[in-house]
């Protein structure tokens, strides 16, 4: 197969697992920076196109691609996306799905209408529903999370309820869209990544915070091992999946004294702590999914929302 991953940085470590992966099953790969991929939309030729270094352009020919779009270009890299869509190339997450998870609004309200179990958490658009807000989560401490905020970026901790109504004020003074989240203080800063990969959690691992710290990401300082999913938890993050309609996804959990719940529903989850905490062959086992599930086609059943 010829794989194209949409990828700004062939050196990250995502990145370059994935190529090897495909390699040693005999693929042909290329990393692809969408934001150098300009298209042309037609009925007749829906192509994309590639600017290489050298000031040339080529049309991009691949059986499947693999999206590892950034935080920071969702909207032009899923637009990308869909123009492979369109010229009927396989991808192992749609645009849609991504686009779908990106958006923490949409996201939470999604997995709520299909009974998945979150943190409560709230949204408003008035500044003069502060108080309210705060109330409807239980009071602080409490978290308040941007809506396209990713990596535990634009995360926050208000322990006061002082310190909330301030944290709160201050986002809607610059017009910045968040909400406001239950702080689950019996997980203790630490969560459960689980990695699925079509409809089947292929390996799982709890991360837990740095001294100081309530988030438990890894780039931030954390830790992470090996742990046994609850069936519980199994069958939650698999349901999370499938509700944003994603073949390829991390989902994070928090384990609370009401059961789990997930907190987000990552659509370019990394690679290197999962199979660092594991020993497990992620790359391996995402490219073996690949060229079985391409075999069905391009266009598969993505969910509503």
């Amino acid at each position: 197969m010829k794989i194209g991953i949409l990828s700004r940085n062939r050196k990250l470590y995502s990145t370059r697992r994935l190529v090897e992966a495909a390699e040693l099953r005999g693929h042909e790969v290329r990393v692809i920076d969408a934001l150098k991929c300009y298209m042309n939309i037609t009925a007749n030729e829906p192509n994309v196109y590639y600017q290489k270094s050298e000031g040339t352009v080529e049309a991009l020919r691949f059986d499947a691609v693999i999206p590892r779009i950034g935080a920071s270009i969702t909207a032009y890299g899923c637009a990308v996306l869909r123009q492979f869509e369109v010229a009927n190339v396989y991808s192992i997450n749609e645009s849609i799905a991504i686009t779908r998870s990106r958006d923490k609004l949409r996201a939470h309200q999604l997995l709520a209408r299909k009974g998945i179990g979150q943190p409560v958490t709230s949204y408003a658009h008035s500044a003069k529903a502060t108080n309210a807000i705060i109330e409807s989560v239980g009071g602080a401490p409490l978290i308040v999370k941007l809506t396209q905020s990713t990596q535990g970026n634009g995360v926050l901790l208000a322990e006061t309820k002082k310190a909330a109504e301030a944290l709160i004020n201050a986002f809607h003074g610059i017009g910045s869209d968040f909400l406001v989240q239950e702080f689950i203080k019996e997980a203790g800063g630490s969560d459960i990544r689980c990695f699925v990969v079509g409809g089947k959690v292929i390996a799982a691992m709890q991360r837990k915070a740095a001294k100081g710290e309530y988030r438990s990401n890894l780039h931030r300082g954390g830790t992470a091992e090996v742990i046994r999913l609850t069936p519980a938890e199994r069958s939650l993050a698999l349901n999370a999946a499938k509700v944003m309609g994603l073949d390829l996804a991390g989902v994070d959990i928090l384990r609370s004294s009401h059961g789990p719940l997930v907190i987000e529903v990552n659509s370019s989850p990394g690679l290197e702590g999962i199979e660092t905490a594991t020993g497990i062959d992620v790359a391996g086992k995402i490219i073996e999914y690949i060229e079985k599930d391409s075999k069905l086609g391009p266009n598969k059943p993505v969910g509503k929302g």
